[in-house]
């Protein structure tokens, strides 16, 4: 009977280690999904920052008047370079006003028309747009990604073992209040 009560107490110790393994095993790898969909994001931001200097040398040939956006352009592209990696929000937030200014860059094709004709300048374009769409693929990826982290972390028994390794909530990449307004559409 002795032998049964040991047996059953080292099957509850067992089970209670492997569980606790394996809860705790989860969310690393949670949270290693979540690191890796933002490094994804910084290869997309890289990539866009590699393209920015040939787009702007390319535009500056056929828009000598612009000049304002392409110093603001090379600004923030330069602020992006020089940001700490850990400051994601910051970072996203550059790369949202990078965006917005490209945007004025790429429609620079309607002011001039020799421009869309210039190969170079279709090429890093559609490259450009490309890249964009990763980034914001990349940005739903990491919060995906991120929920399911802090799904682990904040429900129960894994808050337990989450305040016990001092797991933190991972935040979300938010859409800028620009991005959300509603674009003005008129047939005049």
């Amino acid at each position: 009977m002795l032998w049964l009560v040991v047996i059953i107490i080292l099957v509850l110790i067992v089970g209670t280690v492997a569980f606790y393994i394996s809860t705790y095993n989860g969310m690393v790898k949670s949270r290693n999904w979540a690191d890796e969909s933002w490094s994804q994001i910084d290869v997309q931001l890289k990539r866009r920052n590699d393209l920015i200097p040939n787009l702007l040398s390319t535009v500056k040939g056929y828009a000598k008047y612009e000049q304002e956006t392409f110093t603001k352009v090379v600004e923030m592209r330069n602020q992006l370079l020089e940001m700490p990696s850990d400051d994601r929000q910051a970072t996203m937030a550059v790369s949202n006003q990078l965006s917005e200014s490209l945007k004025s860059i790429l429609s620079l094709t309607e002011s001039y028309p020799d421009l869309k004709a210039n190969a170079e300048y279709m090429k890093l374009m559609e490259e450009l747009t490309n890249t964009e769409n990763k980034i914001a693929y990349a940005r739903q990826l990491f919060n995906s990604s991120a929920t399911r982290f802090n799904n682990k972390i904040e429900t129960f028994p894994g808050n337990i073992i989450a305040g016990a390794h001092n797991f933190q909530k991972t935040a979300y990449l938010s859409t800028p209040e620009v991005e959300k307004e509603v674009p003005k559409v008129s047939f005049d």
